[in-house]
């Protein structure tokens, strides 16, 4: 199925590596990033999962989970921790999905649905897609979509940025420039009127009409 932003996060069931899970239930009313893997003991993957067993507890401030996802059973990734806590320095404490059948990889399309087989036999190269990060709102919306080729190791930091940036938007009338972090300016949304900018955002500053910049809010 083809996903969108704002659409729906597909609800599943699954084995993770902290029991079996209801997606949605597992979320509850926090914000969740789903991160996939190709396949269990590759070089990329490893120091991509100990970084975020480093980081966790950043997530866990801004009210959000981490699960992550590999074309293996769970009893592989229950190996491949040990590997990750020896070589990474960090141990995994959050959940990762065994999706031997394919079926999260089909249901979040980073395989075709048509897909036949198992996780047996398959190598890192025939789950070249499975490399997907998805940041998910409490309202069980796809927020965010990011694809990355196997050589390239993510940048979890700038799934930080934007964490933040989404959060802060959600309670404020604004929107974050380019290359924007934490603490910086924002911009003031085309639908505040001026008037409303005044009483919102006092001093805000004027670059075109269209382009209203103030402190960061909060």
């Amino acid at each position: 199925m083809s996903l969108r932003i704002n659409d729906i996060a597909p609800n599943f069931t699954a084995h993770t590596t902290q029991g079996t899970i209801d997606f949605h239930a597992w979320i509850g009313d926090q914000w969740a990033i789903l991160f996939s893997h190709p396949k269990d003991f590759t070089p990329v993957c490893t120091t991509e999962l100990g970084y975020m067993a480093r980081i966790e507890p950043e997530f866990t401030r801004r009210n959000a989970k981490l699960i992550g996802l590999s074309v293996d059973a769970v009893e592989s990734h229950g190996k491949w921790v040990a590997d990750i806590e020896e070589t990474q320095g960090a141990k995994v404490n959050y959940p990762m999905i065994g999706d031997t059948d394919l079926a999260v990889a089909k249901l979040y399309n980073m395989l075709p649905a048509e897909e036949e087989g198992t996780s047996e036999g398959r190598t890192a190269a025939t789950n070249a897609t499975v490399r997907s990060v998805f940041i998910i709102g409490p309202d069980k919306r796809i927020k965010l979509m990011l694809t990355y080729p196997m050589t390239t190791g993510r940048n979890f930091d700038e799934i930080l940025r934007v964490l933040d940036s989404m959060q802060l938007t959600a309670r404020h009338k604004v929107a974050t420039p380019v290359n924007w972090k934490q603490g910086e300016d924002v911009i003031i949304t085309p639908a505040v009127s001026n008037e409303e900018a005044e009483k919102t955002f006092p001093g805000f500053k004027t670059i075109k009409p269209y382009l209203r910049t103030t402190k960061q809010p909060g």
